[in-house]
C-alpha cells in the first residue's frame, strides 16, 4: 500500500524563547515492511542536521533555533510504500540487544494489578508457543482497558491506566510492556502513523504500539488497541521503552515562560 503523510507540530513560546533544541525520530523506519518513496522534515528559521542511526535501528536528527524563537513549527511529508509483514519486524538493523527492553521505567512499572494480569495469562499460557504467549498477552490487556480517547493524559502510568480501566493506545501500550518485561518476554514502545484500524474504519493518525521479542522469531508488533498485528496500514517511526524514549520529537528550550503545541497528523492512501 502506498501511503501519504502530513505531520505538523507546531510550537509557541510566550514570552520568545532563547533557544530551541530537539531531538528527532520523524524518519520512517528501513525495514522489509516499508519503503520510503519520498520524505522530507523541514522547519523555517531552524536548522536540521546531525542525523545518524542510534542504538534501537531509529533514524534521529537534531533541530536547533537560536533566539528569540516566538515559534516552531515542523513540517513532515513524503510517501511511503508498505508492505503486511503481519506484525514481523524482518530485515531491521540494530545493535541494541532485546535484553535492553527488560528495563522498566517511571511509565511501565508494574503494580499488584498488574502483576496480577500477568500471573493469569502465564496460567492461559501454559504449554503454549512463545507466540502464542505474547497474543494472549496483548489480548488480555485489550480485555482490561476500554479504549476511551481523553480518559488520561500523557502522563498517565501504566498502573493508572489499568486501575481506571480505561484509556488510549499509549495506555494499553504501556501495561503491555509491563506485563511482558514482568513475564521475562523483552517489549518496547513503538510510536508511528495509522491509516486505519484493523476494519477499515479512520483512526487517530498519529499511533503507537508495542513489539515483543519472540523467541525463535524476532520482534513482533501487537497492537492492543485495535487488537491486531501492525499491517500494512502502518507506518513505523521509531521504538523507545516507553512513549517518552520513543518519542518523535522530544527537545529543551531556554527562555520563554509558556510552550503551546498544536499537532496535526493526516495519513491517506496514495493513488499508484
Amino acid at each position: 500500500m502506498r501511503l501519504s503523510v502530513e505531520h505538523r507540530t507546531h510550537y509557541r513560546y510566550a514570552p520568545s524563547a532563547r533557544y530551541v533544541t530537539q531531538s528527532l525520530k520523524l524518519t520512517p523506519s528501513r525495514f522489509d515492511g516499508q519503503k520510503i518513496i519520498e520524505w522530507s522534515i523541514r522547519a523555517e528559521g531552524c536548522v536540521i542536521n546531525s542525523e545518524f542511526i542510534d542504538g534501537y535501528g531509529d533514524t534521529v536528527s537534531t533541530l536547533t533555533a537560536s533566539g528569540p524563537v516566538d515559534e516552531v513549527e515542523i513540517v513532515v511529508q513524503g510517501w511511503i510504500e508498505t508492505t503486511d509483514l503481519t506484525g514481523l519486524l524482518r530485515g531491521h538493523k540494530e545493535k541494541a540487544s532485546p535484553l535492553v527492553f527488560l528495563r522498566s521505567t517511571d511509565m511501565t512499572r508494574s503494580s499488584a494489578a498488574i502483576r496480577k494480569l500477568a500471573k493469569g495469562v502465564a496460567r492461559k499460557g501454559e504449554g503454549k508457543t512463545p507466540l502464542e504467549q505474547a497474543h494472549l498477552m496483548a489480548e488480555a490487556v485489550s480485555d482490561a482497558v476500554e479504549y476511551a480517547p481523553g480518559t488520561t493524559h500523557a502522563h498517565t502510568t501504566a498502573a493508572d491506566a489499568l486501575a481506571a480501566g480505561q484509556g488510549v493506545c499509549q495506555d494499553h501500550t504501556h501495561i503491555l510492556l509491563s506485563v511482558a518485561r514482568h513475564l521475562g518476554v523483552p517489549a518496547r514502545y513503538v510510536s508511528g502513523y495509522l491509516f486505519a484500524d484493523s476494519s477499515g474504519i479512520a483512526h487517530e493518525a498519529a499511533h503507537a504500539w508495542a513489539e515483543l521479542y519472540v523467541r525463535d522469531i524476532g520482534w513482533i508488533g501487537f497492537d492492543a488497541s485495535n487488537r491486531c498485528c501492525p499491517t500494512d496500514y502502518y507506518i513505523r517511526l521509531g521504538s523507545g521503552l516507553d512513549a517518552r524514549d520513543a518519542s518523535p520529537i522530544r527537545g529543551v528550550h531556554s527562555g520563554g515562560a509558556d510552550e503551546n503545541l498544536d499537532v496535526t497528523v493526516v495519513v491517506a492512501q496514495s493513488q499508484q
